[in-house]
């Protein structure tokens, strides 16, 4: 249950040629503590209650726990949710051995695109295709449960 990932900004479209799927995502945060962040998420048609714990000092891994509910329950918990509901489109794109999974966000996000890969190790290697730009791993603005209450399009106002 512990998950180990990466995250970079990323810098041009290129990946939704490469992408082999793509999801509609609205969350949001019943719980927003870093040491156990609460999340309802739909995605497409599947509900998804996630419990993540606090992360590691470097960012790279920390607890996390979902369980798939029905669209009804998700919708039902998304009018509990704190204040800030991300809305973004997931692609999944398969690079090598490795599947990223990179976010366009939407409404007060928008202009942000993020991708994350998921890894077996903390020192794993994998390819970095030529649309990753920096690596924003551990840099708690970039995190979901953030971004729904500092959004991105205030960050330089």
């Amino acid at each position: 249950m512990i998950e180990i990932e990466r995250k970079f900004l990323v810098i041009s479209d290129a990946f939704k040629a490469e992408a082999h799927q793509k999801h509609r995502i609205i969350q949001g945060f019943l719980n927003r503590d870093p040491e156990r962040t609460v999340r309802v998420r739909l995605k497409d048609d599947k509900g998804i209650l996630t419990v993540k714990g606090l992360s590691s000092n470097d960012g790279l891994s920390r607890f996390e726990w979902e369980k798939e509910i029905s669209k009804n329950d998700a919708n039902a918990l998304l009018e509990f949710c704190e204040k800030g509901v991300i809305d973004k489109i997931r692609y999944e794109v398969k690079v090598n051995h490795h599947i990223f999974e990179v976010d366009e966000f939407f409404g007060d996000n928008e202009g942000l695109v993020v991708a994350e890969v998921e890894l077996q190790s903390e020192d794993e290697t994998f390819t970095k295709p030529e649309w990753l730009g920096e690596e924003v791993t551990g840099d708690i603005k970039y995190y979901n449960s953030q971004l729904s209450k500092q959004p991105y399009n205030t960050w330089y106002q």
